[in-house]
């Protein structure tokens, strides 16, 4: 186990090097937001509706915020949302996707 005095002055980069780690939070969280979007997409209920942004309504002042399938469209490096779409229908090709985004994907 790899030991640090808090008084060195240390990068958490520079920590990560020594302990021959890396950092794998983002790529755990991208896979879990993948995973439950696939689940959600295949049930077409209330939570699908909301997803997909098929409910009436007007959108609040501000600035536009990312959507969740924009960010996760970018980690699978898929073109379009039809393409990512379809592939959360179809189980073992979405499982695919997740996992070679995994291996390959960036936070």
């Amino acid at each position: 186990m790899l030991r640090i005095s808090w008084t060195e002055r240390k990068s958490n980069e520079t920590v990560l090097i020594e302990a021959n780690s890396r950092r794998s939070l983002i790529k755990t969280i991208r896979k879990r937001q993948a995973t439950f979007l696939g689940h959600v997409m295949r049930r077409e209920k209330l939570e699908h509706l909301i997803t997909t942004g098929e409910l009436d309504g007007k959108r609040g002042r501000g600035k536009q915020r990312e959507k969740m399938m924009d960010g996760l469209k970018r980690w699978l490096g898929s073109g379009s949302s039809t393409e990512t779409m379809t592939a959360m229908g179809h189980r073992e090709l979405w499982r695919n996707m997740i996992a070679d985004a995994s291996k390959h994907g960036t936070g």
